[in-house]
């Protein structure tokens, strides 16, 4: 199959080198802006190909980043650079590498902190935000499903076994998912070792800086962000409609924050949508055209 990005590389403030997938919009089409995808705690930026794929069709250039301990990126000198802080350094980093002076941020569950977190840090970097399926506000009890597999030791396995990894802890969330829907989510959730067999394809210790207590702690701060950042900037809320990550409420009181926000809920998909599901591209679409 023929690659559908270049890799991207750049260096963090503490010397790491990150790696992204580069979309370009498609050949004929007059360049409409940057995108960045922002993924979540595990997950890495494979996960947005298929949204990249519609968004380069409207001449959107779109970055979809590994952050730091995933895929493509290196791992962190020490555990305590695995926090939302660093991530958004790292994504102002990006954007100066790339001479990029703002762009539309795209973040998945820890991706939407990261992407509060940089609005609170350098507000001028975003014109739009597209925050999927997570919020100031997290149930305790979600957090702790979540520590139940997220840095667990998982043994090598092929891509049978694998395939029965993914849909195990995931098919609560994605209860319409086909076969080879899992076995792709395994292809972007392993890599291969020299063995033949597939392993993880992230640093266990990037789950140690996610502390409930911390996240509490944190409201706020978290809050006030999301206030600042719907004030300057048009801003989409994708929710899940089986979510326990973003209940209902917090969902909705995050739209409220401000008339440039809104708010969609994609049907029959927990955490989190893939952004790809027509509910969630068709609102994608309509706020690109409200920054451009």
């Amino acid at each position: 199959m023929t690659q559908s990005y270049d890799d991207l590389y750049w260096n963090s403030n503490d010397g790491l080198r990150l790696h992204a997938r580069d979309h370009a919009p498609d050949a004929g089409q007059a360049a409409r802006g940057t995108v960045v995808c922002i993924p979540g705690l595990t997950r890495n930026g494979a996960d947005f190909d298929a949204l990249a794929n519609v968004l380069t069709a409207e001449g959107w250039r779109v970055i979809a980043v590994d952050l730091r301990g995933r895929a493509g990126s290196e791992r962190a000198y020490h555990p305590s650079s695995y926090n939302p802080r660093a991530y958004a350094d790292d994504m102002v980093a990006l954007l100066r590498s790339q001479n990029i002076d703002k762009a539309v941020f795209i973040g998945t569950s820890l991706g939407v902190l990261v992407t509060i977190t940089l609005a609170s840090r350098a507000p001028g970097r975003i014109s739009g935000a597209v925050l999927n399926d997570a919020g100031p506000k997290v149930p305790r009890e979600a957090l702790a499903r979540i520590g139940k597999y997220a840095g667990k030791p998982v043994p090598p396995m092929d891509l049978v076994q694998a395939t029965a990894y993914v849909e195990s802890i995931g098919k609560a969330a994605f209860p319409r998912f086909s076969t080879d829907d899992w076995r792709q989510m395994a292809v972007r959730t392993f890599r291969p070792r020299s063995d033949g067999l597939l392993e993880l394809d992230y640093d266990p210790a990037v789950i140690r800086t996610t502390r409930p207590w911390l996240l509490w702690l944190l409201r706020p701060l978290l809050w006030r962000a999301v206030r600042g950042l719907t004030a300057r900037v048009p801003v989409l809320v994708v929710r899940g409609a089986l979510s326990d990550i973003l209940p209902a409420d917090v969902a909705r009181q995050m739209a409220a924050t401000s008339e440039s926000a809104r708010l969609v809920e994609v049907p029959d998909v927990g955490h989190a949508p893939m952004l790809s599901e027509p509910e969630a591209r068709d609102a994608i679409l309509t706020l690109l055209e409200r920054v451009a």
